[in-house]
């Protein structure tokens, strides 16, 4: 069945070789099940709830694209899209979490009508290079705010906006600590460096009395009643905000997009003429993905780069997602040990994750101001402005607005100039 289901023969692959790939993938994607429930719970959701909407969401997901699409691609609620949802649509636009979960689900049916057509290639096409790669990279400088902020290691000042945190505090210590460790086991190629460092950093807190040691590890799953079919769809749909709809269906589409063409390199999954096979497969799983994340009560499920470990690990067919599937179900009774986990644990792993998104501004054209100068601006927009929407919004107007100027509009392209003048009149317009 398994041969009939994956061609492991076909692939060169076994199922022995397909099991440990799909552990390799857990165990460097794990850290989910910790930070989720941590960003979400600062929105108001039930942490428990949020736990386990993480986990089905990974496994259906996971599952969605092992036997849709036969890749050994793992997904699970993205890092970026979940601090959007928390600290811009319900903390700082003030919106209610139900709200954000309708959003989640209109824009994960727009993205399964878009991949179910050529829509999806025109507008990956269209948007330039340079802009996507300070999209990536100005969420992850969100997310390292974010992460410097749950640490304590900067805090809030009347006069500089931030300014350094109170570093004799022994959860910013170990905080510290903690990012060193995942950067020196990474560095060293060890499987699940996030993960240990995330529970290293939590288990050093419990020994020092910061944070009570749970009574039990492993228990039945909490109740998914308080998340569970709980997205307003019709608020959701109201005119104006339209935009949050927007920006999680242009972040997913971006993310799985670019996510899916790196992994595929790495893998070398593409064929001759350098083409991802069953892409429109791939995109229809991560859509359905999507949708069920509405549905479940989690942000946006993505596909995840950390598949690049299960790959190098031997993971050639969809059988290592299933194994991940299968893995993120187990992990359902570990909510006495998520719930354990404290913020200073999980920010950490969101500093390091932010260290990898905001490498793609080595790949943008420095010697090009209209194309260096919109990502700049796009990329630090986003944590100053506290929204990876604004920071979206003001490089689509600063890159237009260049090349015009410039002379060299036709590099923008209509796709970019609607965009930006969309942003012009959101701007403009009062409130």
């Amino acid at each position: 069945m398994l041969e009939r289901l994956f061609g492991l023969k076909a692939h060169g692959t076994t199922v022995g070789t397909e099991a440990l790939a799909g552990g390799t993938t857990f165990l460097t994607m794990a850290y989910i099940i910790f930070v989720n429930p941590a960003i979400l719970g600062d929105a108001g959701m039930d942490k428990g709830a949020v736990f386990v909407a993480t986990c089905l969401a990974a496994a259906l997901g996971s599952l969605a694209m092992g036997l849709l699409a036969n890749y050994p691609i793992a997904l699970a609620p993205g890092m970026g899209i979940n601090a959007y949802f928390t600290y811009t649509v319900v903390i700082g636009m003030g919106q209610p979490w139900s709200v954000a979960l309708g959003a989640v689900f209109v824009s994960g049916l727009l993205f399964l009508i878009l991949a179910l057509t050529r829509v999806r290639e025109a507008i990956i096409n269209s948007i330039p290079r340079s802009l996507k790669l300070a999209i990536s990279a100005g969420i992850g400088l969100f997310l390292g705010t974010i992460a410097f902020e749950n640490a304590g290691l900067v805090a809030a000042h009347p006069v500089t906006l931030v300014t350094l945190g109170d570093l004799h505090k022994p959860a910013a210590l170990l905080a510290a600590a903690g990012f060193v460790v995942i950067a020196a086991l990474d560095a060293r190629r060890v499987p699940g460096a996030i993960l240990i460092g995330i529970l290293g950093t939590a288990a050093a807190g419990m020994a020092l009395g910061l944070t009570p040691v749970p009574a039990t590890l492993a228990s039945l799953p909490p109740s998914l009643a308080p998340t569970f079919l709980k997205m307003d769809v019709a608020g959701a749909l109201d005119l104006g905000l339209v935009t949050i709809v927007f920006v999680f269906l242009f972040v997913d589409l971006f993310d799985n997009a670019g996510t899916l063409i790196g992994l595929a390199h790495r893998g070398d999954l593409l064929d001759e003429r350098g083409r991802l096979p069953r892409l429109g497969r791939a995109l229809i799983a991560d859509s359905l993905a999507a949708m069920a994340s509405g549905v479940l009560g989690t942000s946006t499920t993505t596909s995840y780069i950390e598949s690049a470990a299960g790959m190098k690990a031997g993971g050639r067919t969809g059988l290592t997602a299933v194994v991940v599937a299968a893995l993120f179900l187990a992990a359902l009774f570990l909510a006495p040990l998520a719930a354990a986990v404290p913020s200073y644990a999980t920010a950490p792993a969101l500093l390091f994750v932010a260290c990898l998104m905001a490498r793609g501004l080595a790949d943008i054209a420095w010697d090009d101001a209209t194309e260096a100068v919109p990502a700049v601006v796009t990329a630090l927009a986003m944590p100053l402005s506290f929204s990876i929407a604004h920071g979206i919004g003001f490089g689509f107007i600063t890159f237009a607005a260049i090349k015009l100027l410039s002379g060299r509009g036709r590099e923008a392209g209509p796709v970019v100039l609607l965009l930006a003048a969309a942003f012009v009149v959101k701007y403009a317009l009062p409130g």
